[in-house]
């Protein structure tokens, strides 16, 4: 009995703590964010330019949702469609209960998890689709409109504190799915978006879904990590690799994840990791600076986020994780994950995808990012991860000020560079008990 009212009480305080977060994290879309018109912006290896007809002012800037006016030429349509395309993965209730808890949300914990989903989401998107892909409906979707989502935000804050009152699960309507396409689409763009469908499906918030945050709450309960537990970028860089490798679709078995150690990336252990030249994803955790980042590795920053090869940075400020995916001038371009959205049932074939892509750009100044980050590659073949590794060095090599690479390439296997044949291997060499106080200097630590 005693047993029964105790899991009552938390599923009565997990209800309204995801109702609170669902408000207090609509906030993160108000303010509208500025692109210059006479600077470059970098998506993921792509370069476009927002200039003005008959403008010779060179402070002028204009906002992503602004992007779309008759004075703005170049393809700035082209980079709205492009961002929009990108796999969107955000905080999420009322979900099935998470494994080893009673907690049917992650928000205010989970966004490390879910900024490493999207890295993983691109990953897949270039396997499958390639780097010219681009969901058809990207311009179709609304800029996000604050003061809508948060109004929408708080009559549902009011309507789950009186289901909770009653015991009652307080129900959330779904977004309608767009209408189907007409007969006139090439069956090729039919395929296209069966593939679209099927990746985002992966990271669907059930325990059935070989990537969703179940299946990563699950592996990292191996490591002493639990539902509710904050997630370092180098942590969740292993737990995806588990993800992957023990993933039972056949379309994933076509790609495996290499984590890099102590920020040396082996080549010939890539190799091993992608036998039958198998595609392979590339994760390096690496720390640009001490408390703060050094502003020495701007530079490199940008010149990685534009390769097209690059699927991005799982990284952020401190006590919040982003997913970098670009940036203009000295600022970083990201996806935030810091939005409470309603849980989508993926298992059904005509589940809506609107929820799962962001047309809202953000960005941040470089110098507020946080040191601690887990930065991302594909590669789809041997001979592929050779030029990558060749390109990567030449861009590694460090200047004056910064003294050393982020990170480096070595050729054999990590145990040839072993002084000692009696190391112990670390698969979760980042993993602390987070119930000890204090945390590490590479740890996050996610509100």
């Amino acid at each position: 009995m005693e047993t029964k009212e105790t899991d009552e009480v938390e599923k009565l305080k997990s209800k309204l703590m995801s109702a609170w977060h669902n408000v207090k994290y609509s906030w993160v879309l108000k303010s509208k964010t500025a692109f210059s018109r006479n600077s470059p912006v970098f998506l993921l290896g792509k370069c476009y330019h927002f200039k003005a007809v008959d403008d010779e002012s060179p402070t002028e800037s204009c906002t992503a949702e602004a992007l779309d006016d008759d004075i703005v030429t170049g393809n700035v349509d082209g980079f709205r469609k492009d961002f929009t395309s990108r796999v969107w993965l955000t905080y999420r209730e009322e979900f099935p209960a998470l494994p080893g808890s009673t907690i049917t949300s992650d928000c205010g914990w989970g966004c490390t998890l879910r900024a490493g989903q999207m890295i993983l989401a691109q990953a897949l998107l270039l396997h499958i689709l390639g780097r010219d892909w681009t969901w058809s409906e990207a311009l179709t979707l609304e800029p996000l409109d604050t003061e809508t989502w948060t109004s929408s935000a708080a009559r549902r804050l009011v309507s789950t504190l009186e289901a909770s009152i009653q015991g009652e699960r307080a129900q959330v309507t779904q977004p309608i799915c767009a209408a189907a396409q007409g007969g006139a689409e090439e069956a090729d763009s039919y395929l296209q978006e069966a593939y679209h469908r099927t990746i985002v499906s992966w990271f669907g918030d059930a325990p059935s879904t070989q990537l969703g945050i179940h299946r990563l709450v699950q592996l990292g309960m191996a490591s002493g990590k639990r539902a509710g537990d904050w997630y370092g970028p180098a942590v969740v860089a292993h737990i995806l690799r588990k993800a992957v490798d023990e993933a039972v679709d056949a379309r994933l078995k076509g790609i495996s994840v290499y984590v890099a150690q102590d920020c040396t990336v082996y080549s010939a252990d890539v190799i091993d990791t992608a036998p039958d030249s198998r595609a392979v994803i590339l994760l390096i955790p690496v720390r640009l600076g001490g408390e703060k980042i050094n502003p020495e590795y701007l530079s490199f920053v940008k010149s990685i986020l534009s390769l097209e090869y690059c699927i991005g940075i799982i990284g952020g400020k401190p006590k919040q994780a982003y997913y970098f995916v670009g940036f203009q001038d000295d600022s970083l371009i990201y996806m935030d994950p810091h939005y409470c959205q309603s849980f989508v049932d993926v298992s059904t074939s005509d589940f809506p995808l609107q929820s799962f892509h962001c047309p809202s750009p953000k960005k941040m100044p470089f110098s507020k990012m946080d040191p601690s980050c887990t930065i991302g590659f594909y590669s789809k073949n041997v001979e592929h991860y050779e030029r990558i590794s060749n390109e990567l060095s030449k861009i590694l090599q460090p200047s004056l000020k910064e003294k050393y690479p982020a990170f480096t390439f070595m050729k054999g296997h990590r145990k040839d560079y072993e002084l000692s044949v009696a190391v112990e291997k670390r698969e979760w060499p980042f993993i602390r008990d987070t119930r000890k106080a204090g945390t590490t200097s590479g740890d996050f630590v996610l509100l």
